[in-house]
């Protein structure tokens, strides 16, 4: 890289002037580090090491030759190392091995190896990695993607002769296994099982995914195969516990990055604010999307290859559209050098993209996660951060695809106007000083579990050892199934009943039901679909729908059919859904004394329902009406993190009856807002409500909980860091500029009451008495939630 692409000039000219340089909050310098080799395993087929030679690797790392020999040793082991260290290289070594000697077997089909991606695109990549190695090698390796975009055909190729099947966990679930039968020969001869990207799997469906890979070991156990897993993670706290939770299996971790890396420059950007003011008359920043497309514009101009990585595909699109409409104005051969990336593109378009952007030909890509999630596009000289992704080590995968070999790279997290991007770029240490986050997931969740059961009773009677491979909820929950007539015993072993495949029950992305189809009422066209969960507060009668840059205008929602009927329309303005939730306390958990408060954890029953909308102006965002809405009340039954505070602490913290409603509320958004910290949540997948008299407590309660059914983790997460969490809470609100509270504070863009009422004196002087009774510290941190720099 010319020195006038070295990050710090380049960050430089980005930060060039008064109001630029007032932008960055801080910077961190992760120094470069050089790269420690090491021998071939001995067992390796010498026919694997000429094929990885051709490719120009004539040596390995350190911890690619470590895993390899764990592999050939049959000991499950995850790959926990930073973007770019080659862990696809260390899996495939091993498993191209066992099939090059598998093929010499002289009957029968030879050793199989099944791989798993979080997505199609991501196993489509590896197909081509995974056949570039295997071209010189014949015959004896036969991958073949097997996925909802393949064709009959193909399937029925891929089922009879590969041996390198590329599939993802949803394809295993509805396809492979409640199939088994007709997959006997593949399964009969698995040898390794590669989990790719599992750092993904967490929540509900990491649940989910865990349960199909016991199924899968049970399928395999039944045809006398038992598997060594191969997992491929970003850096995480403790992967190896992780991936043993995933899998049910003793797996080793690798986590000593041995490959070379450049120095990496990491900018805090907070967005400067506007002379705009939204609800409340709080002042408003400029936003994280126009601000990327900003410093994007800036980059191209001096020839920096970037990407840039937004949370949305909407925001992708706008992000390039700007940037390039920006560089008409500069220059009019720049703008077909910046594009955007995301899910839904063609195979061939992506391809495309990525060729350009490798060429120098692409400057400036826009793009959400899907190049995040393993797509080579490492040796960009910079990448821009559009919003906090959600956990640090996302933060750090995406950061890591800047830095050509051996070279500097420059990297920025753009702050959006919410509690937490607002902490973080203040608070550099919650970044940079604290180890990435644990992976949290629940594989006994009886909502997950249950289901799964069925499925596996579906493949094949499920019997008393059994328990063994689904844990300790196994006899209470299959005794439920046989209560409500989903299983029937026959002598020691218990059947399926139904007619409809089990398999078919489950939605393991966990979306809650069968998605909400959007039709266009004119043509009958299905523009796409919305999760069961959602449709009521963005597919509601009246709401205004947004897709593929287009504006429409809900007619009609049928929750009977799913189905939301539209019109292509451009109101001047948006809506918002306003909905009424309450929690009762099913049962408490645990429980521990703050001073006088409390704070407890167990399971909940939350009561939802969308009552009405309000329609904003679209720019100034002032409220034109609300209309109201006649839609059912849901129910969820999950697990939650609550606090409460008594007469004698509300005095002490001058918290009258008065701004008692407004304290409590403002201390639950801000405190939901920072949990992503914390737990490998993001703001979305959690609620939360506060009441200043709550029938089961009879106290002021402020209730946080998981927003999946049965609970994801993250709310007994949020109880074992609740002091560091709540303080975290405190000082973003304290550290914020605002009178009476915005959306960097204490304001929520997911709020159903319009952000009334809010306190936010209140509730700064109630969470410094909560907190002033809190427990000391007993190791329960951010440190031990979960990142710094993968090492």
């Amino acid at each position: 890289m010319a020195n006038t692409h070295h990050p710090q000039t380049v960050l430089g000219r980005l930060a060039a002037g008064t109001d630029r340089a007032a932008r960055v909050t801080h910077t961190e310098h992760v120094p470069p580090r050089p790269g420690r080799h090491a021998d071939w395993p001995a067992r390796i087929r010498a026919e694997v090491v000429e094929s990885v030679r051709l490719t120009g690797i004539d040596r390995l790392w350190e911890h690619q030759a470590q895993v390899a020999s764990l592999a050939l040793d049959g000991r499950s082991t995850v790959v926990s190392t930073g973007t770019a260290s080659g862990k696809s290289l260390a899996y495939l070594i091993p498993t191209l091995s066992a099939l090059v000697e598998g093929a010499e077997a002289p009957n029968g089909r030879g050793a199989t190896a099944l791989y798993l991606a979080p997505t199609k695109a991501l196993a489509a990549d590896q197909r081509r990695k995974a056949s570039a190695l295997a071209t010189p090698l014949g015959d004896a390796v036969r991958a073949a993607v097997h996925d909802g975009d393949t064709g009959p055909e193909e399937r029925e190729w891929a089922r009879l002769y590969a041996n390198y099947l590329l599939t993802n966990p949803d394809m295993l679930h509805r396809g492979i296994l409640p199939q088994h039968t007709r997959w006997s020969s593949f399964l009969r001869a698995l040898r390794y099982v590669v989990v790719d990207e599992c750092h993904t799997y967490r929540g509900v469906f990491g649940s989910h995914v865990a349960q199909v890979l016991r199924r899968l070991r049970r399928l395999c156990a039944r045809y006398g195969a038992d598997p060594v897993f191969l997992l491929a993670s970003a850096t995480s706290a403790d992967p190896a516990e992780a991936a043993g939770r995933l899998t049910g299996l003793p797996v080793t971790a690798v986590t000593e990055d041995a490959s070379p890396r450049g120095e990496l420059l990491f900018a805090l950007w907070e967005p400067p604010l506007t002379e705009l003011s939204g609800e409340r008359g709080a002042p408003v920043r400029r936003t994280a999307t126009a601000e990327t497309a900003e410093l994007l514009t800036d980059l191209a101009v001096q020839g920096v290859r970037t990407v840039a990585f937004v949370r949305s595909r909407r925001g992708a699109e706008l992000i390039s559209l700007i940037a390039q409409d920006r560089l008409a104005q500069v220059d009019r051969s720049l703008p077909p050098r910046v594009a955007a990336y995301r899910g839904g593109y063609l195979p061939e378009e992506r391809r495309a993209l990525e060729r350009a952007l490798h060429s120098g030909e692409l400057l400036g890509l826009a793009a959400t996660n899907a190049l995040e999630l393993g797509v080579d596009v490492a040796g960009l000289d910079a990448v821009l951060i559009t919003g906090y992704p959600g956990t640090r080590a996302s933060l750090w995968q995406q950061a890591g695809r800047a830095g050509r070999t051996g070279e500097g790279a420059l990297a920025v997290l753009v702050a959006r106007d919410d509690p937490l991007d607002t902490y973080l770029v203040h608070h550099p240490e919650a970044v940079f000083s604290h180890p990435v986050e644990s992976t949290v997931l629940d594989p006994d969740n009886p909502y997950v579990l249950a289901p799964h059961l069925c499925a596996a009773a579906a493949e094949s009677p499920l019997t008393e050892r059994d328990a063994e491979l689904f844990g300790a909820e196994f006899g209470d929950l299959v005794a439920q199934l046989e209560q409500r007539r989903l299983l029937r015993r026959r002598g020691a072993a218990w059947y399926w009943t139904r007619r409809e495949r089990a398999a078919d029950l489950t939605d393991i992305r966990g979306s809650g039901g069968s998605p909400v189809q959007v039709v266009e009422s004119g043509t009958g066209r299905v523009l796409g679909t919305v999760d069961a969960g959602a449709a009521h507060t963005t597919v509601h009668d009246g709401a205004v729908h947004l897709h593929q840059g287009r504006t429409y205008v809900v007619r009609s929602l049928d929750l009977d059919e799913s189905v939301a009927l539209v019109e292509e329309s451009s109101p001047p303005w948006t809506t918002l859904a306003r909905d009424t939730t309450s929690v009762s306390v099913l049962e408490t958990e645990k429980e521990v004394p703050w001073g006088r408060g409390r704070l407890h954890f167990g399971s909940v029953e939350v009561t939802h329902q969308v009552v009405s909308y309000l329609r904003r102006k679209l720019v100034t965002g002032e409220i034109l009406g609300e209309t109201k809405l006649d839609l059912p009340a849901r129910t969820l039954r999950t697990r939650a993190v609550w606090w409460t505070v008594t007469e004698d602490q509300l005095d002490a913290a001058a918290v009258g009856p008065e701004i008692l409603p407004g304290a409590l509320h403002a201390a639950e958004h801000a405190s939901i807002g920072l949990l992503p910290l914390f737990a490998t949540c993001d703001r979305w997948d959690i609620g939360g409500v506060s009441v200043p008299l709550h029938p089961d407590t009879l106290l002021p309660t402020v209730f946080v909980y998981d927003g999946h059914p049965g609970g994801a983790g993250f709310a007994e997460r949020a109880f074992r860091t609740a002091r560091a969490w709540l303080t975290a809470t405190r000082e973003a609100i304290t550290s914020c500029e605002c009178d009476a509270g915005c959306p960097s504070c204490i304001q929520s863009p997911k709020c159903g009451n319009g952000n009334e009422p809010l306190h936010k004196a209140g509730a700064l002087r109630l969470l410094r008495e909560l907190l002033a009774g809190a427990p000391s510290p007993d190791g329960a941190s951010p440190q031990n939630a979960g990142g710094g720099p993968p090492r």
